[in-house]
């Protein structure tokens, strides 16, 4: 079912002028503003990637990924009873996150007509105990009610390889390697080993060799163009 998130989000990018919920050949689309196609993916890019490889031939497509930079868990008694608590989730959402969606979406962006757009966003997400047969032997088992939005807290816009190249830390060695990225970034190495996946894959930066166990890479001279 979809959420009230979802809703919210295909109004907020509607604004006043678009349509939501348009059909088109065999697909729905979740909002189009003037030419501009606009899908909103909440769950992996990965599940959508023929579908917009398929509309970008014919038209501008911007896939809005929300990553969820801050939760309120709201518990209920029951599924639409009262509230019984409210509590911060310890998961935050960053925007480096959109390199684990990349890793499945390498073969559609970048592309002339796709605009990746990138918002962090605050939610609450409203629960209720879970008694399903098959969930009653875990404890503190909940069902997800409904999401709804509190705030887009950032809007990213990426429309080439160069602009994610953007986001690696200035100053890196000549070559590097992803634990190079993985230090200057703050970050677990498996999070800078899809960084650059995605940047090779887009040809952003290109290996150049070997330290050990380790790939370099250097920023790439020629970058390859998506067919149209």
């Amino acid at each position: 079912m979809e959420t009230s998130l979802h809703q919210q989000l295909k109004a907020l990018y509607a604004g006043d002028e678009g349509e939501t919920e348009v059909r088109l050949g065999h697909y729905r689309i979740d909002a189009v503003v003037d030419d501009e196609l606009i899908e909103i993916q909440h769950g992996g890019l990965g599940a959508i990637r023929d579908k917009i490889r398929t509309l970008v031939k014919e038209h501008s497509v911007r896939v809005v990924k929300p990553i969820i930079a801050n939760k309120l868990l709201i518990k209920r008694k029951c599924k639409g009873g009262e509230i019984v608590s409210r509590r911060k989730s310890p998961k935050r959402g960053k925007l480096l996150d959109i390199f684990d969606e990349l890793v499945h979406f390498t073969s559609v962006f970048p592309h002339r007509r796709l605009t990746l757009e990138v918002i962090l966003v605050d939610i609450e997400e409203y629960r209720y105990p879970g008694h399903g047969k098959r969930r009653r032997w875990r404890r503190n088992d909940q069902t997800r009610e409904d999401q709804h939005l509190v705030e887009v807290v950032e809007t990213h816009l990426f429309r080439t390889a160069r602009d994610l190249w953007k986001l690696a830390p200035r100053r890196l060695p000549k070559p590097f390697h992803t634990g190079h990225l993985a230090d200057r970034l703050g970050v677990h190495r498996s999070v800078a080993q899809q960084m650059a996946y995605c940047l090779r894959e887009m040809s952003a930066i290109q290996q150049v060799g070997k330290q050990g166990n380790a790939l370099l890479y250097e920023p790439a001279t020629r970058r390859r163009k998506k067919a149209a």
